[in-house]
């Protein structure tokens, strides 16, 4: 199986399986001298662990993580840095239940990639969907959070915006709610309504879908390409890339097809500092592929769980029809946990552009230009 990489300067290549001994990716093309612990890392998988809320699967996973290579104790400091070479993180897996999915090793679940992995590779890990489950999920979150060092200044935030048809009051957006809320929820009103909608999902062993919204702020402007290094279109790749992710928007997204020219277009003027003051931003913060400096804006929706409890009709490898219901440790909403994978994945492209930046055109010219008569 290729394409288990992805990146250009900032390359990280993730493996292992739900169900194997353990999880975990190499990342490449790390700066040296870049302060990093263990303890940074496992931050960032603590918030996408599961188990954490009735809300999400029950499989009990610590996910923690242990640096195999590529940091070293700077004597100096005594603080650990990296060291340029490739970065090696694992993470065991330590409560696999792979009996729960006998019953259906030969069954093609409906809305999952069983049937296209049996008729690509002839062959399919059924424990916990092998390589297509999201537990590989936990391993680019570990590399988001070496990403997240390698762009001074920028920080890369996600909530859930909508569970289902509920969606959040924008006006109530509070970002130090999120990590209060067991949905990642920036709305504090949000939260009570959230929870009766979902538990009435769970005990009726269905599923829904949601959206998510990274948001990356301290962007510099000049990160992306024109033509095929566009950076939206390489931030679009890289969340489709997130298991059951049906759909990426880019600031206004599908919406500015509802808008006027006037309307859409965001307006500059010159800032108190020097600097471009965009009045608006409907691009959300990239124009021609290239960023503009403004906060970087990104939405995906996410596909409700596949695993469900509800018979649904199938075949099997075999040719024959089938009913097919799941059962097991899942989540009613996936979208709940795939925000800190969202920020993840945002983070490595932005960090990945931010080095072929500085590569090909090294320190920015001075802006404003100067007038040459």
């Amino acid at each position: 199986m290729s394409f288990n990489t992805f990146g250009h300067l900032f390359r990280v290549t993730t493996f292992g399986e739900s169900h194997g001994v353990a999880i975990g990716c190499v990342v490449d093309g790390c700066p040296p001298r870049i302060p990093l612990e263990a303890a940074e890392i496992q931050r960032d998988l603590d918030r996408r662990r599961p188990g954490q809320s009735r809300f999400t699967t029950q499989r009990r996973e610590p996910d923690t993580v242990r640096i195999l290579s590529g940091v070293f104790t700077d004597e100096r400091t005594g603080g650990q840095v990296t060291t340029g070479t490739p970065i090696a993180l694992l993470i065991d897996n330590v409560d696999q239940r792979s009996k729960d999915y006998g019953e259906i090793r030969d069954s093609y679940r409906p809305g999952h990639a069983d049937y296209t992995y049996d008729v690509k590779y002839g062959v399919r890990d059924y424990r916990g969907g092998g390589r297509q489950s999201a537990r590989e999920t936990a391993a680019r979150v570990a590399a988001g959070a070496i990403a997240r060092k390698i762009v001074p200044g920028m920080t890369v935030r996600g909530a859930l915006v909508q569970i289902g048809p509920h969606r959040i009051d924008r006006a109530n957006w509070d970002w130090d709610h999120v990590a209060q809320s067991p949905f990642f929820s920036p709305d504090p009103k949000s939260d009570a309504i959230l929870e009766a909608y979902l538990d009435e999902v769970r005990k009726a062993g269905s599923s829904v879908g949601a959206v998510v919204e990274v948001v990356a702020e301290g962007v510099p402007a000049g990160l992306g390409a024109p033509v095929y290094g566009k950076l939206d279109g390489e931030l679009a790749g890289a969340l489709m890339s997130i298991n059951a992710v049906k759909g990426v928007e880019i600031g206004d997204g599908f919406a500015v097809a509802a808008l006027t020219g006037e309307e859409n277009a965001d307006e500059i003027r010159m800032g108190n500092d020097g600097r471009p003051l965009f009045r608006s931003n409907h691009a959300g913060g990239i124009l021609g592929g290239i960023s503009t400096g403004q906060p970087v804006v990104a939405r995906f929706a996410v596909k409700p769980t596949s695993s469900i409890l509800t018979p649904r009709s199938s075949i099997d490898r075999y040719g024959a029809e089938i009913e097919v219901s799941t059962k097991g440790r899942h989540d009613p909403c996936v979208g709940i946990r795939a925000v800190p994978i969202g920020e993840a994945m945002v983070a490595c492209v932005l960090a990945d552009h931010y080095l072929r930046h500085r590569g090909q055109v090294g320190e920015p010219s001075p802006w404003p230009f100067a007038r040459t008569e």
